[in-house]
């Protein structure tokens, strides 16, 4: 720890310095500049080697299939020999050019700058630069440096290794890139610029692994700077992070900055949403068109081309490894009968197909939350167009007609959309590409922004959203295609929908609900929901909320994008202007379910051992599954009666749900708290029977890592109590007592 001393008061000086001198401050660096090119280089991956040499074979052709030819590997004294080296000699022969990571193991790390682990890492650097060297682009050292518990390094031990192989990279002649810091932490960048300046040991790049993933979506503010409810005051997103880092490495002599390594685990983006493979392809695209817009970044790369938990290629479910991905990407488990391409990586070769070697021509929107980036080479002028999660926004709203008429359209992952639907489509959360020829001026509409409280779910398999506006109608259709859109409105056209008599409906009290025919499918039906009556004091705090049909579509939509199960929503429609707040129709698709919760659960507090065929426990345990579901996305649904939930029954001894009836729920950014999971459960529970709730509660909390407390029965004795008395006391009870119905 003593020869740490010195370096470390050094270091804490640079860091208080650039904090006194606001180094650290960028007011407006949120915003990206324009006029800069994007360079060649900007995209790339990291590669690793498979003990099956066919392995190497699939990463050259897939690195060629991407339009790739910039890597990065990882090589230690353990990998001369092995299959990391065969990999290399592939990678040159092949013209691809290579990055060279060179760093020690974890445990040879911990040593320095003891001579003896010093010493071997010299001899390591001499043999891997005289064997690679003159054929590599550049070397990397550095790995994850603010992370001592993974890269080994202490700050003595980290400028001890830097110092033997800046001598021999710089000896060499050869590129260097470093320190390589991890995520967003610029008091280490001050830092250990600042002490690599003082020794004259500056890199040519200075590199930062420059994640956003911590942040989830990568335009967003970072809420783990001050909290998400301070985000406004710092505004730091991706590219005034990278802006920032850039202006500190030109501070200490390094104006180059590149970012080799960054992903997105599957597993987090699972802790909320279930279409993991596609939110990593369009967080991958979101990201890389930021950090191009940036004007910060010469490379933004990808991190592992192969692996299952973050990889571009999945190579099946295996164990990760005791040392974090991004700090050495040591191998690739698996044959080549394992591997799968995953949506990311087509996304990552339109990426790379289409904005490197582009001049950037500056973001065209300033509203939040919608994103419209321009870029120019001489074959097109390029727009990339997408919204946060769950949003959406339409084309008419941001250009003009004979600019839209105009168009090509590519999805995310470059394919050409067809031309009947691309037009009328809805802008979602997945980008788009938009060209037109070079020399052409496209202007975005002054005030472009999200479609105001619309929220669609981007993945539901085989579903497009296409935006309705006749006359005073507006509202959003789902439908396979814009010609299946058409053959729907033939139905549901809000001119056409009117509320049956009482008779005729499926219910008819503060709302008609009633089914007709569903013209795609002449087995199926759909249901169609009109507010019909409204009491005064609801139509005046209504008034300031969405209407009612778009309150039970937004629901819906929130659910679907969590993987919650609910009637599939098909249409929307509302009258601007409508004073009444009844001029307004929710479409979904009728649910064939054969029950509800409130039969399970007054089936078993009857005493009944099966349910469908299902025991109570299992039957708890599937219902638990379900609301953990929707609970852990954040989903509050404030209705979780028994009536709301259908059950069918699909399989022997397995239960289905569906949620109805969605127009009340509210979003979180997280998994609800405790108390909030109780506010819906109080519902549920109500008509179970003493032991079923016990045991229904010990398993949902076992689910989360809790058990029943003594005080976690008060919010049910609560609730249980507030409805034994609004049916004694009550609205009901008052017209049960004079006889009325």
């Amino acid at each position: 720890m003593a020869s740490d001393a010195a370096p470390r008061g050094r270091f804490g000086g640079a860091i208080l310095a650039a904090l006194l001198g606001g180094r650290l401050r960028f007011p407006g660096g949120h915003r990206p500049p324009a006029g800069h090119v994007v360079g060649d280089a900007f995209a790339g991956v990291g590669v690793a080697a498979s003990d099956d040499p066919a392995v190497d074979e699939f990463i050259v052709a897939q690195l060629r299939w991407a339009g790739l030819n910039h890597v990065r590997v990882d090589f230690t004294a353990s990998d001369e020999n092995g299959p990391a080296a065969r990999l290399l000699d592939r990678l040159i022969a092949a013209g691809v050019r290579v990055t060279l990571h060179p760093m020690q193991a974890r445990d040879e790390a911990k040593q320095m700058p003891g001579a003896d682990a010093a010493s071997r890492w010299q001899a390591f650097l001499t043999r891997t630069l005289d064997r690679y060297g003159a054929d590599v682009e550049m070397v990397e050292l550095g790995s994850t440096v603010n992370r001592q518990r993974w890269c080994g390094h202490s700050l003595a031990g980290f400028l001890a290794m830097w110092a033997i192989g800046w001598q021999e990279v710089r000896a060499r002649g050869l590129t260097l890139a470093g320190p390589g810091v991890t995520d967003f932490e610029p008091p280490w960048n001050v830092g250990l610029l600042s002490l690599l300046a003082e020794r004259g040991q500056l890199p040519d790049l200075h590199s930062d692994n420059l994640f956003s993933e911590r942040c989830t979506e990568p335009e967003r503010f970072d809420h783990k700077i001050l909290g998400r409810r301070l985000v406004g005051l710092h505004k730091f997103n991706l590219i005034k992070k990278a802006r920032l880092l850039a202006r500190l490495g030109a501070d200490a002599g390094v104006p180059r900055l590149i970012s080799p390594a960054a992903f997105w685990t599957l597993p987090r983006i699972e802790r909320m949403l279930p279409d993991s493979e596609q939110k990593q392809a369009d967080y991958l695209a979101r990201y890389m068109v930021l950090c191009a817009a940036s004007g910060a970044l010469e490379r933004a790369w990808w991190g592992p081309l192969i692996c299952h938990r973050e990889g571009l290629v999945d190579n099946g479910e295996r164990p990760y490894p005791a040392l974090e991905r991004i700090t050495r990407y040591a191998s690739v488990e698996g044959d080549l009968g394992d591997l799968r391409v995953r949506p990311a990586l087509h996304a990552l070769r339109a990426f790379a197909g289409l904005v490197p070697g582009a001049r950037y021509e500056g973001r065209l929107n300033s509203s939040e939350g919608l994103e419209v980036h321009a870029f120019r080479t001489t074959e097109r002028l390029l727009h990339v167009v997408w919204t946060i999660n769950g949003r959406a926004a339409a084309l008419d709203d941001l250009y003009a007609p004979e600019d839209v008429a105009a168009a090509g359209f590519r999805d995310r992952d470059g394919e050409p959309e067809p031309p009947g639907d691309a037009p009328r489509m809805l802008l979602g959360e997945s980008p788009r590409y938009l060209s037109w020829p070079a020399g052409r001026e496209v202007a975005v509409k002054a005030g472009a922004a999200l479609l105001p409280d619309l929220v669609i779910a981007r993945h539901a398999p085989g579903l497009k959203y296409f935006l309705f506006r006749e006359g005073n109608w507006q509202g959003v259709i789902a439908a396979a295609s814009a010609q299946e859109a058409d053959v729907l409105l033939q139905s549901i056209h809000p001119e056409r929908l009117a509320a049956p008599s009482r008779e005729a409906s499926l219910r008819h009290a503060r709302n008609a609900i009633w089914a007709i025919p569903d013209p795609r499918r002449g087995d199926a039906r759909l249901v169609i929901k009109q507010p019909v009556t409204m009491h005064l004091h609801k139509r005046l705090f209504d008034r300031f909320k969405p209407s009612k049909a778009l309150r039970s579509w937004n629901g819906t939509n929130e659910l679907l994008r969590r993987g919650v199960a609910a009637a599939a929503p098909v249409a929307c429609f509302e009258w601007r202007g409508d004073r009444t707040l009844m001029r307004n129709f929710y479409v979904c698709e009728h649910v064939p379910a054969e029950w509800t919760a409130r039969e399970m659960v007054a089936a078993f507090a009857g005493g009944a051992p099966l349910f469908a065929g299902v025991p109570e426990t299992d039957a708890y345990r599937q219902l638990a599954a379900y609301l953990l579901r929707m609970h852990g996305g954040g989903i509050l649904f404030r209705d979780l009666s028994g009536g709301n939930i259908l059950i069918g029954n699909p399989e022997p001894g397995q239960l289905s749900f569906a949620l109805i009836d969605t127009g009340r729920i509210r979003v979180f950014p997280v998994p609800l708290a405790l108390g909030q999971r109780f506010d819906d459960l109080v519902r549920i529970c109500n008509k179970l029977h003493p032991a079923g709730r016990e045991q229904f509660l010990r398993i949902y909390l076992a689910a989360i890592r809790s058990r029943p407390r003594f005080w976690h029965r008060l919010p049910f004795l609560l609730y249980d109590f507030k409805v034994w008395a609004k049916r004694r006391f009550g609205r009901k009870a008052i017209k049960k007592l004079f006889g009325r119905r």
